[in-house]
């Protein structure tokens, strides 16, 4: 066996917009995510698509809301990987949800919860997709000062995770 190809799938979406990817194991995922969703936000914004695995290996989906679900699909669809899952997230930050889509016993593993610019990094073989790991964001330009960690503090105290 071999690899056929490697390459980066960017993730489409605007610049502020937080999603989740991750891996699961079953068609029933789709499902249970959606629940786990909308139990741990009430009135959350949110479209997920997951690529089945085997069978029909169609993308499914569901959500809340269209300009997600519509990010959903297309980002799905373009990463191709079985098994994985995406979830964009409209009024809510991936810390809200993330215990909740971890808690799901399809879900097999996290690759990243962010905002930032992110590439999948995806290989192929005869047999189809995976996803290998991400590119969240940018590398660091340096170590933060005690300015930088006043910043940082207050910052988190402003968004309520901290008294």
């Amino acid at each position: 066996m071999q690899l056929k190809d490697l390459k980066l799938v960017l993730i489409e979406k605007p610049e502020d917009m937080n999603f989740i990817l991750g891996q699961s194991h079953f068609i029933k995922t789709v499902e249970d995510l959606h629940e786990a969703l909308a139990g741990a936000v009430p009135g959350i914004k949110f479209g997920l698509a997951f690529c089945e695995a085997s069978g029909p290996c169609l993308v499914r989906w569901s959500g809340t809301d269209e300009q997600c679900l519509a990010l959903a699909r297309k980002n799905a669809q373009a990463i191709g990987a079985g098994h994985s899952f995406i979830i964009f997230l409209g009024n809510v930050y991936p810390v809200n949800v993330l215990n909740a889509v971890r808690n799901v016993p399809e879900v097999c593993r996290i690759f990243c919860a962010t905002a930032n610019p992110t590439q999948v990094v995806v290989a192929e073989s005869a047999q189809g997709r995976g996803i290998l790991g991400v590119i969240d964001g940018g590398s660091p330009l340096g170590v933060e000062s005690e300015k930088e960690i006043a910043e940082r503090k207050a910052m988190l105290r402003r968004f309520g995770y901290k008294l």
